[in-house]
């Protein structure tokens, strides 16, 4: 099974709605959604519930025992996050502000702390004829990479025969992408026509590179600045990277998109588009 990711860089450049694209355009099987901070492929896949559901336990956040505490506030001077406090004689730990560290733990004179396992999010796998693999990141919580990893191992345990699985990765270029990246075939990245379009495609370039992964380029609402969208051609060209075509902004795939529609769906102009973009991204892909 080959692995197809879709990145961006950024937020807000289309991402999941080229990858709800290709994904009825391939009939896809497996698929994934590993934007664990605000997944929403699911709101245009329509499945109905989870087949299995479960929580993702996380780093552990520290606990004080209060019946054994000594109330001598080492922790609290040792706490670089700031996560515990003292009120009315007893100490407490905030677990949204709690890293998980372990110092108070480790310098607590009579063993009155203790790092305890705590829910992060939630797993959820959808299986009927396809699979469907996603997760929700609990709110405060910093584990994002390990989650998506998580994603990723779902989907490919589950996973009926199938060539070919589309993942919806995260925004950005840290951790939850890095995650991302591991073990794909391809990333296609999905770059928009502006100047922090440009520079945030540039860093995730940089990063799939280090990957030595086959890398496309596409271009989403490259009408609004042709000028940059023109940029963006030249530098894949002068960086020997794959330029799979360009996507118009089109108010049809905005409505198609708030019906819960992929813009494949209707007949448009950014759908005959994309289309085009998938049948460059699979020769690139099965090209060996």
């Amino acid at each position: 099974m080959k692995q197809l990711l879709i990145l961006s860089g950024k937020g807000g450049t289309g991402k999941t709605t080229i990858a709800g694209a290709f994904i009825k355009l391939a009939e896809a099987k497996a698929y994934a959604d590993c934007d664990v901070d605000a997944p929403n492929l699911h709101l245009i896949r329509h499945h109905v519930s989870p087949t299995r559901q479960t929580d993702y336990y996380g780093m552990g956040k520290a606990v004080i025992d209060a019946d054994s505490c000594l109330n001598c506030g080492l922790c609290r001077q040792s706490c670089r996050f700031e996560a515990i406090s003292e009120s009315n004689g007893k100490y407490e730990v905030d677990s949204y502000a709690c890293e998980g560290c372990g110092v108070c733990e480790a310098i607590c004179p009579v063993r009155a702390i203790s790092l305890k396992p705590a829910i992060a999010g939630e797993l959820m796998l959808y299986k009927d004829d396809t699979v469907f693999s996603t997760a929700r990141l609990k709110m405060g919580s910093g584990t994002s990479g390990k989650l998506v990893t998580e994603v990723k191992k779902q989907l490919k345990l589950e996973t009926i025969d199938t060539d070919l699985a589309v993942i919806d990765g995260s925004p950005g270029i840290g951790c939850p992408v890095i995650a991302s990246l591991s073990g794909v075939d391809m990333v296609l990245i999905v770059a928009e026509p502006s100047l922090s379009g440009i520079s945030d495609m540039e860093r995730i370039i940089r990063t799939a590179e280090k990957f030595q992964l086959k890398i496309g380029v596409c271009v989403n609402k490259y009408d609004t600045n042709k000028d940059l969208a023109q940029k963006i051609e030249t530098f894949c060209q002068e960086r020997e990277l794959p330029f799979v075509g360009k996507i118009p902004f089109d108010t049809t795939a905005v409505k198609a998109i708030n019906k819960g529609q992929s813009i494949v769906d209707v007949d448009c102009p950014a759908g005959r588009a994309a289309t085009k973009v998938f049948c460059e991204t699979i020769l690139i892909l099965n090209n060996q």
